[in-house]
């Protein structure tokens, strides 16, 4: 006897009795035309095999349960409008029932549970709808464009245990969400239902005079600490004993912990405790004080449930600053404890786990946190010089190297090349966040750093990899799940993608602009354009001035039908970043896009809000466009003087026959590759865009002004030019 584990799909026809009594040949017809166009091809595409037949169903296997439901899911869809033109009684719909299960094979025919399970789900389905089982449901939880909404344990006839259901969730609104749903009650549960409508009156009444209850996962929000050393300097190692706690709260698993960026946006701020329990979710709040003076330190906390103020618990720390870790261990152990949680054996040593033994490398690693908090270019780039200073007083201090990955990564990501070029930038932040996981491979950081990285290079198998390493190792991290948000965007899992910012939203309700921007990218791919619009504002509002975040409101305001809307943000967008805004610069920029269609997606529409093809406005007429055997003989092996937009400022450009070339101007000078590719000259460096070729077209200028012979347009650049004799 053959047993193996398959995924069956199980289908038949609503009211199929019926519809035959009423017309027969009409519904078989119906009926066979629709298994030609849509049913069969669609098993076909998802490499199904049809195991039999029936006159109103279908019992169809395949290899994977993610092609089983995808399958289902495809042809549920093109269903519902397939009849639009008949009457009710004559529409023809499916209830389908997936189940992953053990089953008995006998030549071409397959047999027991598994299949009968797959069959019981289908007769619990609605008319239309996908009903699956808990085992399917395990494996293509966010793999797939639908939304899953629970319906619990069910008796199943003739199946001796209970077995967990779900019901697809088709519209595509719904895609990444799970929501817990209750069953429409059958006939032969209505006794039971009302029971259950009586016990939940009850329960309310009793709870009703009980204190409300802490939820299974306590949630808590760090206040970041005042500051009572009389000395504003001191801010940094105060912001260091919030930040620090937090991370050793966040390493306990029965606890759900507030990110630092939102909490640190309370800072210096009036704190009603009541607002911050409302804003960020969290049911608990830690006040304190740090008072250091000389080579003393002082730390007040307190722990208060928020919902009515009441303290929980409190503590003062007397010791020497050499103490600071001792006292951040404590205070940790205190406060899991009272909030009845009980640490594991690890948390508990990774808590009492000093970051490092050396108090100088310690001060520089907390300078470079405070500076790199703040997100701006000069406090940038002096938070890596600190970083680095830490790094060298204690080569195996990990958390020093993780955090200098990150804060790097943050520089690459935001093009700062003031602060760090973009090659030396991507290349620092590989190597810190490759040292960081020699030294200590469970910190989730790192692998987040390099997830984008990864990306960014297309090599999306093990950027996917590593943003899930980074979400096991962080689960509350929120920079791990937006980690996994911008790898599953750009690989085309847009439901996963989704899924990763409601995760990330549940630890920091108050997403950086940067994060805001995927999340909106996420939403417009999934044409919630309402959300998308909103995700785009926060970020415009989180980074204000930085044109970057206007123009991404423009793609939205175009499918939402805000035209008006959309090309002035256009226009906002070419004013803030100087012109330099194209859609050259946004085809480049986010060419990792596993699939083309979602670049093309975007581009539309900013082509639709008025988004110019070429920076600083450059428009070139076609009859004056050069060939490639033009271009090539124009600029290769020449040395090309000129000006570039929109300064005017004189530039060169010397391209040896090889292709190896030098631009030089009065704000730039690139080391670089040129090549001729079809009817475009093409520039490719370590400087330019991640290494990617920024390709452009070449136009005559005859009897121009400044009598520049031809014009050259990239992303990056207008450079008009003349070749020199």
């Amino acid at each position: 006897m053959e047993r193996r584990l398959t995924a069956i799909l199980s289908a038949d026809v609503v009211g199929y009795g019926r519809l035959m009594g009423e017309d027969e040949v009409g519904t078989l017809e119906r009926l066979k035309a629709c298994r030609r166009e849509l049913v069969d091809p669609a098993i076909d595409r998802f490499h199904g095999r049809i195991i039999k037949l029936m006159g109103d169903g279908a019992l169809v296997e395949f290899a994977s349960v993610v092609d089983a439901v995808q399958c289902a899911a495809a042809i549920q869809r093109k269903m519902a409008s397939r009849d639009d033109g008949l009457s009710d009684t004559k529409r023809i719909q499916f209830r389908i029932g997936i189940n992953l299960g053990d089953v008995i094979v006998e030549g071409d025919d397959i047999y027991g549970d598994g299949v009968n399970i797959a069959a019981r789900l289908e007769g619990m389905a609605e008319p239309g709808g996908i009903c699956i089982s808990g085992t399917a449901f395990d494996q293509v939880v966010h793999k797939i464009d639908v939304g899953f909404s629970a319906l619990g344990e069910q008796k199943l006839k003739n199946i001796a245990d209970p077995v967990r259901a779900y019901r697809v969730l088709l519209d595509p609104s719904q895609a990444g969400k799970v929501a817990a749903a209750r069953r429409r009650p059958r006939r032969r549960g209505m006794i039971l239902a009302a029971l259950a409508v009586m016990l939940a009156a009850i329960t309310a009444i009793f709870l009703a005079w009980q204190r409300p209850l802490a939820p299974n996962r306590p949630s808590i929000a760090v206040l970041p600490f005042a500051n009572l050393s009389g000395d504003p300097a001191q801010d940094y190692f105060t912001d260091g004993v919030t930040d620090n706690l937090i991370n050793d709260l966040v390493r306990v698993s029965d606890l759900r912990v507030i990110a630092k960026s939102s909490v640190f946006a309370y800072k210096r701020k009036p704190v009603v405790l009541a607002d911050v329990a409302r804003d960020l979710g969290a049911r608990y709040a830690v006040e304190g004080s740090v008072q250091r003076t000389g080579d003393q330190v002082r730390v007040n906390a307190q722990l208060i449930d928020a919902a009515n103020g009441d303290h929980l618990w409190a503590n003062r720390f007397d010791r020497r600053a050499a103490d600071v870790f001792a006292i951040q261990d404590e205070m940790s152990r205190q406060i899991a404890e009272a909030l009845g949680v009980e640490l594991t054996q690890s948390e508990t040593e990774r808590l009492s786990r000093p970051p490092t033994a050396n108090l100088e490398a310690y001060d520089y690693y907390l300078r470079a946190e405070q500076a790199a908090r703040t997100g701006r270019p000069s406090q940038l780039l002096e938070a890596l010089a600190l970083f680095e200073k830490a790094e060298a007083l204690d080569p195996r201090f990990a958390e020093a190297f993780a955090a200098d990955a990150r804060a790097t990564a943050y520089v690459w990501r935001s093009t700062f090349d003031d602060v760090l070029p973009s090659a030396l930038a991507r290349k620092r932040a590989y190597d810190k966040a490759s040292r960081a996981l020699t030294l200590d491979p469970d910190l989730s950081s790192p692998y987040s750093v390099l997830a984008v990285i990864q990306v960014v290079d297309r090599r999306y198998e093990e950027a996917i990899a590593s943003a899930r390493q980074a979400a096991s190792l962080g689960p509350a991290d929120d920079e791990a799940h937006m980690a996994v948000a911008y790898v599953q965007l750009f690989s085309g899992n847009h439901a996963e993608a989704a899924a990763a910012v409601e995760t990330a939203l549940d630890y920091e309700p108050n997403l950086s602009a940067i994060d805001q921007f995927t999340a909106g990218l996420i939403s417009y791919l999934q044409r919630d354009y309402a959300r998308a619009t909103e995700s785009f504002e926060r970020a415009r509002d989180g980074s204000p001035g930085n044109g970057l975040f206007v123009t991404p409101l423009a793609m939205a305001y175009v499918r939402a039908g805000r035209i008006d809307d959309a090309r002035a943000a256009v226009a906002e967008g070419v004013r803030l970043l100087e012109g330099r805004e194209s859609l050259a610069g946004w085809r480049l920029s986010f060419a990792h896009f596993r699939n083309e269609q979602d670049l093309r997606s975007i581009l539309d529409a900013l082509r639709d809000a008025g988004m110019p093809e070429w920076p600083f406005g450059f428009r070139g007429d076609e009859r004056d466009r050069l060939d490639g055997d033009e271009i090539a003989s124009a600029v290769m092996g020449k040395l090309l003087k000129g000006m570039t937009e929109p300064s005017g400022s004189p530039a060169l450009m010397q391209i040896g026959r090889d292709g190896k070339a030098v631009f030089r101007s009065a704000t730039q000078m690139t080391v670089e590759t040129v090549v001729v590719r079809g009817d475009t000259l093409c520039e490719q460096g370590r400087d330019i865009f991640f290494g990617r070729a920024d390709c452009g077209p070449v136009y005559r200028r005859a009897g121009s002004a400044d009598e520049t012979s031809y014009a050259y347009v990239n992303s990056s650049k207008v450079f008009y030019f003349s070749p020199v004799k």
